[in-house]
């Protein structure tokens, strides 16, 4: 389908989370009314009929990933399994029908609880800025294998978080600037650095709005089952103490008020 330019600038000024949505609808309208180029007639269109609608539109959550198994070639961890199961919870958890009976004067899409997915540190689905927030983790160590000092490792290190230093017979590993990106590991020809965790970091917290800030990490690296732990309890969490639809990370004030245990 063909946009015209000041269609495509028109479509920018959507907000960016439900910009995805609005243009795949101004495109199935167009479609349906035998057109093959956009307007900024048609964006307005479809935007009026959204924006009447959107109380139906809003599910209660909105889950978001990045890239993933769709050609993503960093991906630290392969996370397909752990998105189905925070799909089957976040239904399971009936927001939608507890925002209903909370929000006065209709549910809009930044009253939902936001949960993003990323396989990689580049974080494509912007977890910083979310209610929770995963990232892929992959932790680096040394293994048995002799290394030969190629360097491979320190050219393809974006944080300088891996070095070879005089006389060592092996890298050695920054692990306050390793973001655990698991690529060291990927280009090793010779196997020396293998994965020590893998598992995913967590970030809880983020939103933008009004009073906008990023989401605070949780140290470790936490496996699925104890992602799928730490939403539930975010959940418990945002039922107990939204009265009228305050989104979790106004209400959040560190892992002690979910009762998290972050020794991991």
């Amino acid at each position: 389908m063909e946009w015209s330019p000041e269609a495509e600038e028109s479509i920018k000024k959507v907000p960016f989370f439900v910009r995805k949505k609005v243009r795949k609808r101004v495109e199935d309208e167009a479609r349906q009314a035998g057109k093959t180029r956009i307007s900024t007639a048609d964006v307005r269109l479809t935007q009026k009929r959204y924006l009447s609608k959107m109380a139906e539109e809003v599910k209660g959550y909105a889950l978001e990933t990045c890239f993933g198994p769709g050609g993503c070639p960093n991906r630290a961890i392969e996370s397909d399994r752990l998105l189905e199961q925070l799909e089957e919870r976040l239904k399971a958890a009936d927001i939608r029908n507890f925002l209903e009976e909370r929000v006065k004067g209709g549910l809009k899409h930044h009253h939902e609880f936001r949960v993003t997915l990323a396989d990689c540190p580049n974080a494509c689905s912007q977890p910083q800025i979310r209610d929770l927030g995963i990232i892929g983790a992959c932790e680096p160590t040394i293994g048995e294998v002799p290394c030969t000092l190629c360097g491979e490792c320190v050219e393809v290190c974006k944080e300088d978080a891996i070095f070879l230093e005089g006389g060592e017979e092996t890298p050695v590993v920054d692990y306050d600037r390793c973001l655990k990106c698991g690529q060291c590991i990927t280009v090793c020809p010779t196997g020396t650095l293998v994965a020590a965790k893998s598992g995913y970091r967590v970030l809880l917290g983020g939103k933008l709005g009004r009073h906008p800030r990023l989401a605070q990490e949780l140290p470790g690296c936490y496996s699925e089952d104890q992602v799928l732990d730490i939403l539930d309890k975010c959940i418990a969490f945002y039922k107990a103490h939204s009265k009228h639809g305050e989104r979790f990370s106004e209400l959040y004030e560190g892992p002690e008020s979910l009762g998290l245990d972050t020794d991991v």
